[in-house]
This record gives structure tokens, sequence and C-alpha cells, in this order.
């Protein structure tokens, strides 16, 4: 691939959770065929700083990469990345409420006692290639550079603004336990059009709204220029200063909601997905049992990647996924309207990948198709 040529990456790359060193093998396991997630070979380390130099090469200066990683592991995925030339910008926490822990339970004597957490967050590592000159010479001449604050802004139902008023929106939180608690713009959101992007998503879930204080008696200062380190939840008065509730109430999750991916999502565009996904059933045995559906074990939701490729693409850039698995980021590339890349070494998950990505083609058209005629209907309508 030519150098300078894309605008993004975005990727959710290898683990390596048996890593034990960045970069590479233990000096026990050194030659040998290492395996991670599930026992599968192409899990078995992070990405090596190759890998990210040539992303680094790809990308236009000021372009960003977005990847995620493993809590264990994620440091040397991150250093990789940063010897690889990239200068580390920050690092977003996905938090979810449906990890299972793999913990190695011992019995006898020692009932109760393990060797793992419950998993709640996977972290993506959000670097940026250096730019030529200031930000604004940097955007004005690679289109690179900055990122995509208000196709990101947070709305009050934890959805970014790009996606308020679609139907889908009920769906995604109704029944799946979730409440929208984000908080009402304005005041405290600080814009009228919703919150500034954080650097923390979570899945809505029971589990993670009830990690964050319920807040319904929040106040702070009635005169907006005033400022206390007294202000917190709940606090309705400091050294003397007289607070008013705010408007806002419920939960302080005011992020960005994105749920686990869901079986229609992972098996859009497949021929018969299967039995695999039947209540009880293992990742192991969705890996191993044959089926036409999508059965790679780490799928994630195309409205995560969607938001993440908006965060750090232009309009009309082009994205790079080095790590494309069963094709998720290319897959929201295409229904967001972006040019894609994707690489894939298996060529089962690349009939996979190939597969989703046309479907989402095809409804992409479909929804062009609808929305020129309604177009044509209104201004039919207005003449």
């Amino acid at each position: 691939m030519p150098a300078n040529s894309v605008d993004s990456v975005v990727t959710d790359p290898p683990y390596g959770l048996t890593s034990a060193r960045p970069g590479g093998r233990s000096a026990a396991t050194e030659g040998a065929v290492m395996k991670g997630f599930m026992g599968l070979e192409w899990d078995g380390d992070v990405p090596s700083v190759d890998v990210w130099a040539e992303c680094f090469r790809v990308l236009k200066p000021g372009g960003h990469l977005l990847s995620f990683g493993a809590a264990r592991t994620y440091h040397h995925m991150a250093i990789g990345i940063e010897m690889a030339g990239f200068e580390i910008r920050d690092q977003i926490m996905w938090v979810f409420g449906s990890g299972f822990p793999k913990s190695h339970n011992l019995k006898g004597d020692h009932e109760g006692w393990g060797t793992a957490l419950k998993p709640a967050h996977e972290p993506i590592c959000m670097a940026r290639k250096p730019m030529i000159g200031t930000v604004l010479c940097n955007v004005l001449e690679f289109g690179t550079g900055a990122i995509n604050i208000d196709a990101c802004r947070v709305s009050p139902t934890g959805e970014s603004q790009e996606r308020i008023g679609e139907a889908s929106q009920a769906q995604r939180y109704t029944g799946k336990g979730g409440t929208n608690f984000a908080a009402t713009p304005g005041i405290r959101g600080g814009d009228p059009s919703g919150r500034w992007p954080a650097n923390l998503i979570h899945d809505g879930s029971p589990e993670v709204i009830a990690a964050f204080p319920d807040a319904p008696g929040q106040a702070g200062p009635s005169s907006d220029n005033q400022r206390s380190r007294g202000v917190c939840y709940g606090a309705l008065s400091h050294g003397g200063k007289q607070y008013t509730p705010r408007e806002d109430s419920g939960s302080a999750a005011r992020f960005f909601y994105c749920a686990k991916t869901s079986r229609i999502d992972r098996h859009e565009g497949l021929e018969n997905p299967g039995p695999q996904f039947k209540q009880g059933n293992t990742l192991r045995k969705v890996e191993t049992t044959d089926t036409k559906g999508n059965n790679h074990p780490t799928v994630k939701p195309t409205e995560l990647m969607a938001y993440l490729l908006r965060l750090v693409t232009p309009a009309g850039g082009r994205a790079l996924d080095p790590f494309m698995g069963s094709g998720s980021t290319g897959k929201a590339a295409v229904l967001e309207g972006f040019d894609f890349v994707g690489i894939e070494r298996d060529s089962a998950y690349m009939a996979i990948a190939k597969a989703r990505i046309a479907y989402a083609q095809e409804q992409s058209v479909l929804q062009q198709q609808e929305q020129h005629l309604q177009e044509q209907q209104l201004s039919l309508f207005s003449a």
C-alpha cells in the first residue's frame, strides 16, 4: 500500500493473552507455537512493532489509530504502537456487564478461591501519527489530525448525535435491562447539541448502570461562574454558598451506550446461522461448530465500530483494519459512507467478512434510494 494513503486505522487485533513480555514469547515457550484465547494460534501474541510501523507508514500525517486490547496485555500492545512512532493520545474504555470470569477455581480446603476477576472492560488505545505543522495546517492539507467531536456528541438517550431519531434506538435498549440515563444536554452537558464525547463507552446493562452513583439531587452553584471543590453528588451547600438542583436526574452514566454484538448484527448477510448460539453454548463451541453463520469468537458490535470510525475518520475518508476478522469494521465503514481496506489471513473469516460487508453495501444503497425518494416526495409536496 502507498505511504500516506489512509485516513484512519480502526482495528481489533489479537490480544496475546499468553504473552509474557512485550512483543514476544516467554523463555519457556521460545520457538514453540503460541496459542491464545480459546487455544487459538492466531491469538498467541500481540501484533509486533513491524505491523504498527506499517500502519504508521500508510497513515496520513495526523491520522489516528484506534486499537482494542485486553486488560492484561494492553501495555504490550501500547508500547509496540509507541515504538512504531505513534504518540499515545488517550485510552478509551468499553465497559460491559456481560463478561464471564475465565478462572481456575480451587476445590477442597481452598474452595472459593480462583485465579481471575470477571472481565468488565476492554481498553482501546488511541494514538496519532505526528502532524506536519499545526493542527489546522495538517487538517487543511491532509484532512487528518483532529477528532470529530460534533459527530460523536452524546444525546440524552446515550447515543451519539448521528444516531438520534433512528427507529432501532428503542430496540437496542428496551428489554436489555438498560435505561437511558444520559444527562440532558445543556447546563451540565455544555452544549445544547449534546455532551462532549468521553473516553468511556458502556453497554447500558444493569450491572454497569448500578456501578454509577444515583444522582437525583445533584446540585451546583446557582451562578455558572462560581466554582467550588465541594460540588459532588448529593451536596446541597458548601462553605456558605447556596446551590440549586440541576435539571438532570438518574444515574451518572452519561456516556455513549453500545451493547455487545447482537445475534442479528453477528449474522446479517450470512446463511443458516446454525444452532451454536443456543443458551448455554460456550465460545469454544461457537468457534468449532460447522456452520454457515459467523462463528468468529470476538465479534465487535457494528454500532461501536461506527462510532469509533466517525470519531477519527474525515468525511469520505479511507479506513484500514489490518486484523479484519469477520468484518465488523468494514461493515460499519460502509454504513457510515467511508472507504475501507480490510486485511485478514484466515480464509474462512475472510469469506464471512466479505458476505457481511456486501450485505451492508446493499443496505446502504437501499437507504440512499429511500432517502432520495423521500426528498423527491418532499420537493413535490413543497411545490
